[in-house]
C-alpha cells in the first residue's frame, strides 16, 4: 500500500502541519496546543476536575496530570480541593488564563480560517463529522 493512501499517514501528517503551526501562533501567548485544549475546557464549561477534562480531550491521565502540573506552574490554572469530595481535585482558570481567552480564540478562529478556507461550508461539515465519527468509533469499543 501506497503510504498516501494509509489513513494513519494522512491524519498524522496534517495534524503535524496544524499543530506545528498552532503550536507557534499560542508561542505568542506562552500556551502550547495541550494548555489550550485545557483552557477551552475550562473556558466553556467552568471548573472541572482532571477526569472530566482528560474524557473530553480523549487524553490519558498522565498527559492530563502534567499538562496541569505546567499550567500551574505558570499560572494558568488553580486547583482545590472539592469540598463535597476530598478525592477529587477542581480544576479552574486563573485570571491571567482568562485574560488570554480573547486573543487565544482569535488565533483559533484565523487557524481554522487558514486550513478550511479553500473548503465549501458543506466541505468542511462533511470533514468535521468523517473526523468526529473516527472519534466516537474509538468510544465504541
Amino acid at each position: 500500500m501506497e503510504i498516501n493512501n494509509c489513513i494513519n499517514f494522512l491524519l498524522s501528517a496534517s495534524q503535524n502541519i496544524v499543530n506545528k503551526y498552532f503550536a507557534g501562533e499560542l508561542s505568542k501567548y506562552g500556551v502550547t496546543p495541550a494548555q489550550y485544549g485545557v483552557l477551552s475546557c475550562l473556558w466553556s464549561h467552568g471548573e472541572m476536575n482532571p477526569s472530566k477534562i482528560r474524557s473530553i480531550l480523549k487524553l490519558e491521565a498522565s498527559s492530563v496530570s502534567g499538562v496541569l502540573d505546567r499550567m500551574q506552574k505558570e499560572d494558568l490554572i488553580d486547583r482545590k480541593i472539592d469540598p463535597n469530595n476530598r478525592r477529587t481535585i477542581i480544576v479552574s482558570p486563573t485570571e491571567k488564563a482568562m485574560s488570554l481567552k480573547e486573543g487565544i480564540e482569535s488565533v483559533v478562529e484565523d487557524m481554522n480560517h487558514k486550513y478550511l478556507h479553500s473548503y465549501s461550508e458543506d466541505e468542511q461539515e462533511v470533514l468535521k463529522k468523517v473526523l468526529q465519527s473516527i472519534i466516537d468509533s474509538n468510544e465504541k469499543k
